[in-house]
Parts: C-alpha cells; structure tokens; sequence
C-alpha cells in the first residue's frame, strides 16, 4: 500500500472550502495548513497507479495550484513483483 506526503499549495483566499473539498477523497488525510495556501496532506491508496489518479483529480481542483510530492513509501507495493 502506498503512502505518499504531499504539499498541496491552493489560492489562499479559498483555503477552508478547499481543505474540505480535499476531505472528501479516499484516502486522503489533512495534517496542516497555512495562511499562505500550503497545506500537508497524507495519500493512501491500493497502487501508485491509484495514487497518481488521485493527485489528478486533486489538481482539477480550479483553486489548486500545484501538488508536489515530498515523501513516497511503496515497498509493500513492490515486494515480490521485481
């Protein structure tokens, strides 16, 4: 299961919708924000492939500027397959 840190930055004006609209994906955890628009999100999902997914719907998002990852954890994900 892959788990990945990302700092999602979004227009800082829309900062609480946003981080709720952000809530309502699967297997995404909030952990912080800032007044500057950052906010420290946690993903989990099944594959990379799933996470991938969910940071493309994130950056549909019209008040998302970017997602940039920081940390990834995949081993459980590799074990075996190589």
């Amino acid at each position: 299961m892959p788990i990945g840190g990302f700092v999602i930055n979004i227009d800082p004006e829309k900062i609480t919708e946003t981080i709720s609209t952000l809530a309502t994906f699967s297997g995404v955890e909030i952990h912080g924000s800032d007044s500057k628009g950052n906010v420290v999100a946690v993903l989990e999902s099944k594959t990379a492939e799933e996470m991938e997914q969910i940071v493309k719907e994130i950056m549909k998002i019209e008040t998302v500027y970017s997602v940039g990852l920081t940390y990834f954890n995949g081993e459980d994900e590799v074990d075996g397959q190589y």
